[in-house]
Formats: C-alpha cells, structure tokens, sequence
C-alpha cells in the first residue's frame, strides 16, 4: 500500500493501516530520535510522542514532500524539544581536533577482536550532537541534503559541512583502530558477503 492511500485509510478511520505506518517508519522514527536523545529509557516514550504527533496532523500533511521527510520532521524536533525541555548542559559543537584529541590514549587493536560495525555505530554516538544528526539521516536514512536541510532547518551549506567534519572525525578514530592490511582484509571480507 503506497502512501496516499495509506493516509487516506486513516483519515477514514482504519486504524490497522495507522499500526502499519507506525510499523513502516518505526525505524526511522528511533533511530532520529536516538541519535539525538541517546538514552534508551527516553527514545521510546519520544518515539511515542512523534506517532502521536503524526496522527494528530496527519489531516495537515499536504505531500509538499516525502512522508518519510515530513515524520522525520516531526522526530527530530519532538526530540529536539525533549532535549531542551529535560536536559541541562547544552551539546554545543566542539572543536573537530579536541574531539580526535581524545583518542590520543587508544591502541591499536587488531581487527578480529573488533566488531566494526558496532565500534562505528559507538563512535557515531560520541559525535557531537549535529555531526550525528545530519550523518545519520544522510548514511542511514538516505537522505538527500535538501531533505535533510528540510528535517532539522539548517542551511544545506552546514548539513555538508558538518557531514564533511563528521566523516573526518571517524576516519581519524577508525585510523587508531585498524591499521591498513586490517582494513583491506575487512574490506575482502564485506565484499565477500
């Protein structure tokens, strides 16, 4: 079922088809949401929070743009809003070298002990908060710059720019983390499966 008719079907009442979307973007949904939050105990009720939000506007979805833009829309300013409303410090941007500086103390491991995949996702949460956003919505969700410049309001410009700066950030620590035999091996090994 395409979206139109998915949202024509709840808009006259079928509430299975609304458990369907929330089936469909429920991934998305989560991973906005816990990219911003970070805390598992706070991304279900938040999560909950954005399901309740599109159907409540759903009657005001106009499809100027994706359905999939206009939930993540939602997301991450519901999020957003959860973070200002119950955190207290602010995640401001440090610096791009005090965040590789950190790493100063990592040793290099060798690459079977490590499960790469997770020690990215790991180090994607330690991004600051606007480098995890726009790499999460860009490389996991796909979406395009426009898309993404449409979801969290900022300019297209800072979505490539804080893109750029994030990539940077995890090849630096990836660099402590596998060396280069490593990664060609890890390499052959994904382009096997």
């Amino acid at each position: 079922m395409d979206d139109h008719e998915l949202i024509r079907q709840i808009l006259n009442g079928n509430m299975n088809c609304f458990t369907f979307l929330v089936n469909r973007y429920r991934k998305l949904v989560v991973h906005i949401t816990g990219r911003l939050i970070q805390r598992r105990d706070e991304i279900e009720d938040v999560s909950q929070d954005v399901f309740l939000k599109v159907y409540q506007n759903l009657n005001k979805y106009r499809n100027e743009s994706k359905l999939s833009t206009w939930i993540a829309t939602i997301a991450y300013n519901t999020a957003i809003n959860h973070m200002r409303k119950y955190k207290k410090g602010d995640d401001t941007i440090p610096d791009d070298h005090s965040v590789i500086r950190t790493l100063k103390d990592f040793k290099t491991i060798d690459y079977e002990q490590v499960d790469l995949h997770r020690y990215i996702r790991d180090q994607i949460e330690l991004l600051p908060l606007q480098y995890r956003t726009v790499i999460t919505l860009f490389h996991l969700e796909e979406f395009s710059y426009q898309e993404i410049e449409q979801i969290t309001g900022m300019p297209e410009g800072t979505v490539k720019s804080y893109l750029f700066r994030a990539k940077a950030i995890l090849k630096e620590k990836l660099k402590f983390v596998v060396d280069d035999n490593s990664l060609k091996k890890v390499k052959e090994i994904s382009n096997e499966k």
